[in-house]
């Protein structure tokens, strides 16, 4: 197989569930091949880089298989092999929306006068609590 539409490729290997998602996820412009912007005709090559845009994450890949069936997750998992930098990202944005909805927010800097003081004042709380008769 000398290259295969990438529309059919996307849909083939489980990132979109139909053929026409796939071509207007591609239409788009949320698929790039090789850090262009693609047309869902364009043939696809072993060993070149796509970044595929779904929602908010991003997932970059190097194709390694071409097929143009749809077959089970386990056979579309072998068409492609993700990035290392890629998974990070993914990993980073997962673990960062499972804080957010927990309630907790990274500090965009560093505390200023007023947050310096109430850290002390929980320090000092921590430090003069009442020991338990046990200890």
């Amino acid at each position: 197989m000398s290259g295969i539409r990438i529309d059919r490729w996307l849909w083939a290997a489980r990132f979109f569930k139909t053929r026409s998602l796939a071509k207007k996820a591609v239409e788009g412009g949320k698929v790039h091949v090789e850090n262009q912007r693609a047309k869902p005709s364009k043939e696809l090559q072993i060993g070149q880089t796509l970044q595929i845009r779904r929602g908010e994450t991003v997932q970059t890949v190097v194709v390694t298989l071409l097929s143009d069936q749809r077959g089970p997750a386990t056979q579309a998992q072998t068409l492609y092999e993700e990035t290392i930098e890629s998974i990070e990202r993914r990993e980073l944005r997962t673990s960062s929306r499972r804080m957010e909805r927990a309630g907790l927010t990274v500090p965009s800097g560093r505390p200023d006068k007023k947050d310096r003081r109430a850290l002390a004042q929980l320090r000092d709380l921590d430090q003069h609590w009442p020991q338990s008769p046990d200890e």
